[in-house]
């Protein structure tokens, strides 16, 4: 077992016994679970989302759902092997009725991404969605360049992490092509861009 899969569970851990999480009683009641992510711990490629859906929470793992399949597509279309990369969530734990999450639970569970990202090391970070895009542009102080994602998709800002340089590509969240088949496309070719930069 390497030095990554032993940190990375630490952080399972601790976000199992996340007692003072806002959304641990709402996890506890329903049996669900949190997702904290899977992948490669050497992944070159990590893939962040907003939160977990239903079907995630009620099986662990991230993106299994409608919008899942959407990003297998995507991953399959642009040649990335999804055991290769790594995916999570910055909210580890399923908000009620799928809203977005509230400031305060992405601030709960923020720190956990960031030693997630730290312990990964990937050249290059790919977000799903506005929140995500939001919260890792803020974080590798890019704040400034920050526009509504209609904008930013697609294009690839160069960050400096703990470890050395990163590529930060903010994507559409995989379930905007749920709602809108005419989205696919864009998504199609914005992976082709990830695949092509990592």
């Amino acid at each position: 077992m390497t030095d990554r899969t032993e940190a990375l569970r630490v952080i399972r851990d601790e976000i199992l016994a996340l007692a003072d999480s806002p959304l641990y009683e709402y996890r506890v009641k329903n049996k669900y679970f949190p997702v904290v992510g899977e992948g490669d711990h050497f992944a070159k490629i990590m893939f962040i989302g907003e939160a977990p859906g239903r079907n995630e929470a009620k099986t662990g793992r991230p993106f299994c759902g409608a919008a899942g399949k959407v990003l297998d597509e995507l991953l399959a279309g642009a040649n990335i092997d999804r055991k290769d990369a790594y995916i999570t969530n910055i909210v580890k734990d399923r908000p009620p009725l799928n809203r977005d999450p509230l400031p305060e639970e992405i601030e709960a569970y923020g720190p956990f991404l960031d030693r997630q990202i730290n312990i990964i090391q990937p050249a290059v970070i790919a977000t799903l969605g506005r929140y995500a895009m939001q919260y890792v542009m803020t974080k590798f102080g890019l704040a400034a360049q920050l526009d509504v994602i209609s904008k930013m998709h697609g294009k690839s800002f160069q960050a400096e992490a703990q470890y050395g340089p990163v590529k930060i590509v903010p994507l559409y969240h995989p379930a905007v092509a749920v709602y809108d088949a005419s989205k696919k496309p864009v998504l199609i070719e914005d992976f082709k861009i990830i695949k092509s930069i990592a």
